[in-house]
């Protein structure tokens, strides 16, 4: 009987110290920020809470789960029926994406560890310029020096642009020098001719397959001019490539049926050459179709090579492929060049054809 009314004294003692020990509440233990810019710097949120207790309130610590997370809290002691506060402090600097960070407190309360918790979305600061345009053209700064518009059909218009921007204190004038040449089928623009500090413009590039009789792969040069300084050296030189091909895809069955076809060799042996003496070499392709076979371009990746196109060849009949072959700057030895034939063979618009000679 001793050892019961024991046992019921002290969970009666027990109850009662916790009545006088401080409890700790909160009107919410959790924020959601939502989506935050990180660039505009770090935001706060603060955490009240009451002290429902019936002594003082001692908060010993309060931690946070991470670096970017800063608390700061009530640091003297919170007397009954008094309010506290926790400030929370993210720092979104270098964290794009979502985040979820929790906060730990630990006081004389009757639950001696609580948490509360902080989330939200970083929306990534845009790139600065610097970040983007890190090629330096004069007092501009760009991308890239080249714009590739890859494959256009005869007869189609394809449009390309290269960006610059403006990274110094100054304003400047932009201009674009072109070779009278390619105006005719590469028209150009400058989008943004007075740049400001910061600001970017951009160098619009138009091809008009219709005005020119060029086939397969172009290159057209075009220089940034900076305050009326004309410079035509690499550093200001923007590069424009494209592909230009014939279009087959509208061709009807009897089109087709009366279309011209190519037949050639794939290799010839252009024989022997003396060591820095130009020589001219031929060699025939023959048009086994109906209608007349046009080839619209013969060329060389290499420069010792200068290959010319024959006249329309008619049906049954065959043209001769001159090519000029120069060896100056060639040292003594064997040597296997590629000459490119582009034609209106539907099936075959592009022939390669290998030369083979020897310098002596």
């Amino acid at each position: 009987m001793k050892k019961i009314f024991s046992t019921l004294f002290m969970a009666l003692v027990a109850v009662a110290m916790m009545g006088q020990q401080p409890v700790i509440t909160f009107e919410k233990t959790e924020h959601d920020f939502g989506k935050i810019h990180e660039e505009d710097g770090r935001v706060s949120v603060v955490f009240e809470f009451k002290n429902e207790g019936m002594a003082p309130l001692v908060l010993s610590n309060v931690r946070a789960s991470c670096g970017c997370t800063t608390p700061t809290w009530t640091k003297e002691p919170v007397e009954p029926g008094q309010t506290g506060s926790i400030t929370v402090t993210y720092n979104p600097n270098g964290r794009p994406g979502r985040f979820q960070k929790t906060v730990t407190i630990t006081s004389n309360a009757s639950e001696p560890t609580t948490k509360v918790f902080i989330k939200g979305e970083v929306i990534p600061k845009p790139a600065k310029p610097v970040n983007k345009y890190t090629i330096a053209v004069g007092e501009l700064n760009m991308k890239t020096l080249v714009l590739d518009l890859g494959t256009v059909k005869k007869g189609e218009n394809k449009t390309g642009e290269l960006e610059y921007a403006n990274l110094g204190q100054a304003e400047h004038k932009v201009e674009l020098a072109t070779n009278p040449v390619f105006e005719s089928y590469m028209i150009s623009q400058v989008t943004l001719e007075n740049i400001k500090p910061n600001e970017t413009g951009k160098f619009i590039f138009a091809l008009d397959t219709k005005a020119t009789k060029l086939y397969g792969p172009i290159e057209v040069n075009a220089y940034v001019v900076v305050d009326g300084k004309k410079e035509l050296s690499d550093t200001y030189k923007l590069t424009i490539k494209a592909n230009i091909v014939e279009d087959f895809s509208n061709m009807t069955v009897e089109q087709k049926q009366q279309a011209p076809i190519i037949e050639l060799a794939e290799e010839f042996n252009a024989g022997k050459i003396a060591a820095g003496k130009a020589y001219k070499f031929a060699f025939s392709v023959k048009n086994t179709g109906v209608n007349p076979l046009e080839i619209h371009r013969v060329y060389s990746t290499d420069a010792h090579l200068n290959p010319k196109a024959p006249k329309p060849v008619k049906s049954g009949k065959k043209g001769a492929v001159y090519v000029d072959i120069n060896t100056k700057g060639l040292e003594p030895g064997s040597y296997s060049r590629e000459v490119v034939i582009i034609c209106n063979d539907y099936m075959n618009p592009i022939k390669k054809v290998k030369i083979n000679f020897i310098v002596e």
